[in-house]
């Protein structure tokens, strides 16, 4: 019994796996809003009511890609943050990290970037949810580093949103680099990032001696 329970359900994930790989592949050239159930359920070879067993709406379905395309990513950043290597050393292994994210995984970072402002308002708030909880996972491994003694959770907060929102314009920017094909591009795209993050690093250095007491004047 639990044998023929446990092939079911292997089943189950596998059409449902099945489900999405199908609609990721749907969306390269649309957007979810415009992508029906059946145009999915034909591409997996099952009947339309089949798709209600595993998801409510194609709005669930988007919020299941939504978490495919950003969960495994979360780690990963997270864990090189948590280093205390010199800045310029985290700042190259995330930018790489990024880069070979987004050439693993084009069309979920397609998805993400299109979504992320798009027509499904479960969805965009899914989109929206991840990078909340994305920042505040960079905001934790920036926390730990000495350079951050002294500094005000929502400084660390704010400067955890501007990492946060540097890497997901990056993930963009290669995608579109690598789709264009120019030599070069996606090497420009990374010399830029790297750049833009270690200004950021420059400006944390000195936050305290400079930001945040013109930052508390200005809040009072």
């Amino acid at each position: 019994m639990s044998h023929s329970l446990g092939v079911r359900q292997a089943q189950k994930q596998k059409t449902r796996q099945a489900l999405l790989d199908a609609a990721l592949g749907l969306l390269e050239e649309q957007s979810l809003s415009s992508l029906g159930l059946r145009e999915v359920t034909r591409v997996v070879g099952v009947a339309p009511t089949a798709f209600y067993r595993h998801f409510r709406d194609m709005g669930e379905l988007g919020v299941a890609l939504v978490e495919e395309a950003l969960g495994s990513l979360h780690v990963m950043v997270r864990a090189i943050l948590a280093e205390q290597d010199r800045a310029e050393e985290r700042i190259d292994r995330t930018v790489a990290v990024v880069q070979q994210h987004v050439r693993h995984h084009p069309l979920h970072i397609r998805f993400v970037a299109r979504e992320r402002h798009g027509g499904v308002r479960d969805v965009r708030l899914a989109i929206a949810g991840e990078l909340d909880r994305f920042a505040e996972e960079v905001a934790a491994a920036l926390k730990s580093q000495p350079v951050s003694e002294g500094w005000r959770d929502d400084d660390v907060r704010m400067l955890a949103e501007l990492y946060v929102d540097r890497l997901v314009t990056t993930a963009a920017a290669l995608l579109d680099a690598e789709a264009d094909g120019a030599e070069g591009a996606a090497e420009q795209v990374v010399r830029v990032a790297r750049r833009q993050l270690r200004l950021i690093s420059v400006g944390r250095r000195h936050w305290l001696a400079e930001g945040r007491g013109k930052g508390a004047e200005g809040a009072g």
